[in-house]
């Protein structure tokens, strides 16, 4: 079965179950929003990782749906709120929820969908130590998104930003859930600290390649494949890794022409093109891919302690995927 398949399946599976922390409820207008993205698509990557890195370590599913759950409703937050933060339109195809409801609604979505998140971190069902032990990680963890959000944030205020900035600011923004997804798949199950500690390594290298495959995406797509806007990222000025490297390599001329389009927010679609092309000629696209290549290896290092299982070959191939895939 190819990993699509795998992925619907595990997906499907998970829909039945988290569904039921967002019900269709009064104010009615509140809740249609805050089941606006859910309802809208997405891969439940994160929720399927816990699941799966639960299964690597013999671990049952049905132990780690809630823990899921909690993950899922916590990324869904994320978005509602940065879509407000980036002026966005789209999401998965689908206008973003300040758009097709009001931002303050939007906000209240977002707060709901924290709020849900905890509620789901009470349905799991193993020792009350354990719980306690990954709720303050899921606490550090969105303490670190919103560390992550402002980092993101700033950069944009300034000309230069260094790649390792960047990489902290991924790392804390993007990374610190996958890698919460698979540590806690693997802590639910009882796993050995050995393979506890390989499967958080593993989240994390796919975090960060997945996110910094974002970026390339964001500058190699097209709007119609992604469900996004495109060229959104230079006009909000957003130092994604592309852009960092770009900066620190352009010639003097090419500094100065970036310089003068990124960051307005009145950037014609000429204009645009003419920043994807400077990224292209300095190498910057390129580049990105053997970041993203490097994090890939490291990941699939990192399960190679865990027995011979489907789970773990999956792991390999959704480490593959996010560096393969058009959106």
């Amino acid at each position: 079965m190819s990993l699509n398949s795998e992925l619907e399946l595990r997906a499907e599976r998970f829909n039945q179950y988290w569904l039921r922390f967002l019900p269709e409820t009064e104010p009615s207008e509140l809740y249609q929003a805050a089941r606006h993205l859910p309802l809208g698509g997405g891969k439940r990557m994160r929720p399927v990782l816990a699941m799966v890195a639960c299964e690597a370590v013999n671990g049952s599913v049905d132990q780690v749906l809630a823990f899921g759950a909690a993950l899922e409703l916590m990324h869904n937050f994320t978005l509602v709120h940065d879509d407000i933060m980036d002026c966005s339109k789209l999401r998965r195809g689908v206008p973003t929820v300040h758009m097709e409801y009001s931002e303050p609604t939007a906000i209240l979505a977002g707060d709901l969908l924290f709020a849900k998140s905890f509620e789901a971190m009470h349905q799991l069902t193993i020792k009350l130590d354990v719980i306690k032990a990954l709720e303050a990680e899921l606490i550090q963890c969105i303490i670190d998104i919103c560390e992550g959000q402002e980092y993101d944030m700033g950069f944009e205020q300034r000309d230069q930003v260094s790649e390792q900035e960047y990489l902290q600011m991924i790392e804390k923004k993007t990374a610190v859930l996958f890698k919460l997804a698979t540590r806690g798949g693997a802590v639910v199950a009882g796993a050995t600290p050995e393979h506890v500690e390989a499967l958080t390594t593993y989240g994390y290298c796919l975090g960060m390649a997945f996110q910094i495959w974002d970026d390339y995406l964001d500058m190699s797509s097209d709007e119609q494949t992604l469900g996004k806007d495109i060229g959104n990222d230079i006009r909000n000025g957003k130092k994604t890794l592309i852009a960092v490297h770009a900066l620190e390599h352009a010639q003097p001329d090419q500094q100065t022409r970036l310089h003068s389009i990124f960051g307005n927010r009145k950037a014609t679609d000429d204009q645009i093109n003419e920043v994807l092309d400077l990224f292209r000629s300095i190498g910057s696209i390129e580049y990105v891919k053997t970041v993203a290549q490097r994090f890939h290896a490291q990941a699939v290092e990192a399960l190679q302690v865990l027995p011979p299982s489907d789970a773990r070959q999956f792991l390999e191939e959704m480490v593959t995927y996010a560096i393969q895939r058009e959106k």
